[in-house]
């Protein structure tokens, strides 16, 4: 089969690649019908490079036709339609049994100190075969698998697997108050997705980012909108915060960005010296070091009000960031955090999909391709180029 793998730092080749068979009595095989580029993946294109190894399949947001079921199978059968979500979770340990399926004890990764694997993504979440390919094994499949209906376009349930559940796990741990702010750092597609979740629940959403593409689509569906190009610091950014909000600052603050943030030069060229590096030397270096581009994380704890929340969905992954605990501690703000529990929300969410496109989900994907051209998309995506906001491969 083909599929998308990594050959090394900004170099995703499509490659021919065995098909994959069923290993365990509980697997499936399915067909891949559509899979999502995340900027997930962007980390893996650069900065995780040292956790890679040439060949990995990547890729974590795939749905398709189930091909062939293991012999313990019972919850699905060939020819069902089904979403798959990024945490490989077994929905039966200690930690799934509390819904924290991306920390899931059958599948964490002990050697690196890590929770649940992922698919696609690296040495560091199991260096499981992902889902940007023609087939995909999927292992848990009396568990793992959302069924889908065969009606509708793949698109109102592809974001199932990833955007959707962490996106709405990220606003439930806003805990935004009734009649408050939200504030969204970032309107990549977990922003975006958290943006137009925020304004559906009847919030104020005020969205910031750079890219005037990203923020035409959020103001379209209610948001405020800052211009980062429009300010000089995140001083500037939390004056025109309080200024929306009556001198007080956002309720709840949305980190949708992450560890590759634009205004940290310094922790940037850090990550890319880092990611030259031969992998002995680089991967106790990127699990211990601070290098992460904390501009945007720094940035939500100025513009939060004082008692509010600050909800972390973009990826971190330096164990001693420097964080500035006297205002965290100051202004008595609260942190949640963490990947998000796919399997946790994907029935109700699935329930509000089915009848309505409540989050205009059909036309979220700004760009639909062949998988054959991944390489470019890569490119183009992490440049933010062509209005990519959203990428869906159509293997």
């Amino acid at each position: 089969m083909k599929a998308v793998t990594w050959q090394g730092v900004h170099n995703m080749q499509v490659t021919e690649v065995p098909d994959p068979r069923i290993e365990e009595p509980t697997d499936i095989i399915i067909r891949v019908t559509s899979t999502g580029l995340c900027g997930s993946d962007l980390h893996l294109y650069e900065t995780l490079g040292a956790f890679m190894e040439p060949g990995d399949i990547v890729g974590h947001e795939p749905m398709g036709i189930v091909e062939e079921v293991g012999s313990e199978v019972t919850k699905v059968a060939v020819g069902d339609r089904v979403v798959i979500p990024f945490n490989v979770s077994c929905g039966s340990c200690w930690m799934c049994d509390r819904h924290l399926y991306s920390q899931c004890e059958t599948t964490q990764n002990h050697e690196h100190g890590t929770g649940a694997s992922f698919f696609g993504y690296s040495k560091l979440y199991g260096q499981v075969p992902g889902g940007q390919a023609e087939l995909l094994r999927v292992p848990f499949g009396n568990f793992l698998p959302v069924k889908v209906p065969h009606e509708h376009d793949d698109d109102r349930f592809l974001f199932l697997s990833d955007v959707l559940p962490t996106a709405w796990q990220g606003l439930k741990y806003a805990d935004v108050p009734d009649g408050g702010t939200l504030l969204v750092m970032g309107a990549g597609p977990i922003g975006d997705m958290a943006a137009r979740m925020g304004v559906r629940a009847g919030h104020q959403v005020i969205s910031v980012d750079r890219v005037p593409e990203r923020l035409a689509r959020v103001k379209a569906f209610g948001a405020e909108t800052i211009d980062m190009n429009e300010v000089k610091s995140s001083a500037d950014i939390a004056e025109r915060v309080r200024e929306l909000t009556g001198g007080r600052g956002a309720d709840s603050v949305i980190d949708a960005v992450g560890m590759e943030a634009h205004g940290s030069p310094v922790a940037q060229g850090i990550q890319k010296f880092v990611g030259l590096l031969p992998d002995a030397i680089a991967e106790p270096m990127m699990k211990k070091a601070g290098v992460d581009r904390l501009a945007a994380l720094h940035t939500a704890i100025e513009c939060v009000r004082r008692g509010g929340t600050v909800s972390i969905s973009g990826v971190y992954g330096g164990a001693v960031d420097p964080m500035p605990m006297f205002q965290l501690f100051d202004k008595q703000i609260q942190l949640r955090m963490g990947q998000a529990n796919v399997r946790a929300h994907t029935d109700e969410l699935l329930a509000m999909l089915v009848d309505d496109d409540a989050f205009g989900v059909d036309a979220f994907a700004t760009h639909h391709l062949p998988l054959a051209e991944a390489p470019d998309a890569y490119k183009h995506f992490q440049k933010k180029e062509e209005g990519m906001v959203k990428v869906v491969f159509k293997p």
